[in-house]
């Protein structure tokens, strides 16, 4: 099978292919950034690098049988300024169209974030298809829903695997059982307002290790102040118990973010796969990337 990875970022498409024993002739992949590149060459040394999608010709390529891509998803966010087609990072997308009329590959499987309706329908009637919408946290332990646009015949949504966040980090406890999403801008850390308020920025806390009886310490909302609070709950909102509380242990709490292998595990992606270049551009490229096994759900039924 030849294949033609645009936005190839890590060649997480290229794991998901061969985690289903799927034969590749030849894997061409699209992609500028430098760091992504090195990684995706350490791991898969005889892909073909062919540079800047708005530079890759049909003419120059064989006969494609699977075109995928993750086009950049800044403008269509819910979390972004939802520009969405007038953003020159989502213009991308129409590269993607225009190496799809040209290829005619057999299967294709584009993916991109949750978008308002009126984005996600432009997308679909270009492609042709329906997208189907996925939550990585069937899969993984994190919470991610994309949504997928294929030809592949009878994808359906993956059955809960049941994996939890304690799970996949490797010290300290959580307050929740899937992750927050992760995003190229991880590498910033997160801090308990963020965290608790905006629910971004996956933490792992830990403590002193000393015995203490343990306190409610709730973030602030509406005419409540928080704080920490003594041997009973304090009073529930109709916000969920994980959003607006945490057990600790009086003030000898302490938080860290993910390390890059936790969040290599997030994202289905093997233990130590980006080593090779900065913590920064590991979290970069992994926020950046792929589900792995989403990814390999679709694709199982290749034929």
């Amino acid at each position: 099978m030849n294949v033609l990875s645009l936005f190839d970022g890590m060649s997480c498409g290229r794991i998901a292919l061969e985690r289903q024993n799927i034969p590749i002739t030849s894997y061409y992949a699209s992609e500028i950034d430098k760091y992504a590149i090195t990684i995706a060459k350490k791991n898969y040394p005889d892909t073909q690098h062919i540079g800047d999608v708005t530079q890759v010709s049909a003419d120059d390529l064989p006969q494609i049988d699977l075109l995928i891509g993750g086009s950049p998803c800044q403008g269509f966010s819910f979390a972004g300024k939802q520009l969405n087609f007038d953003d020159s990072r989502s213009k991308l997308f129409f590269e993607f169209v225009r190496l799809l009329k040209e290829l005619k590959p057999k299967y294709f499987l584009l993916e991109n974030v949750r978008m308002k309706k009126e984005y996600q329908d432009v997308i679909s009637d270009l492609l042709g298809v329906e997208p189907i919408k996925i939550n990585s946290s069937l899969v993984s332990a994190q919470n991610r829903v994309r949504l997928y646009w294929t030809n592949i015949p009878n994808v359906t949504v993956p059955e809960d695997k049941g994996i939890v966040l304690a799970d996949i980090i490797d010290d300290g406890f959580v307050d929740r059982d899937k992750s927050h999403c992760i995003d190229a801008n991880y590498f910033k850390g997160g801090n308990l307002k963020s965290y608790f308020e905006k629910h971004r920025r996956q933490l792992v806390f830990s403590n002193d290790g000393l015995c203490r009886e343990p306190k409610i310490l709730q973030i602030p909302h509406g005419y409540n102040k928080g704080g920490l609070k003594e041997n009973k709950s304090p009073s529930m909102t109709t916000s969920s118990w994980q959003h607006n509380n945490h057990l600790t242990y009086d003030d000898g709490l302490t938080y860290r973010k993910l390390t890059p292998i936790e969040c290599e595990r997030l994202q289905t992606v093997p233990d130590n796969y980006t080593e090779g270049v900065s913590n920064t551009q590991r979290y970069r490229m992994l926020g950046n990337g792929w589900t792995v096994d989403v990814i390999s759900h679709i694709l199982k039924n290749i034929k």
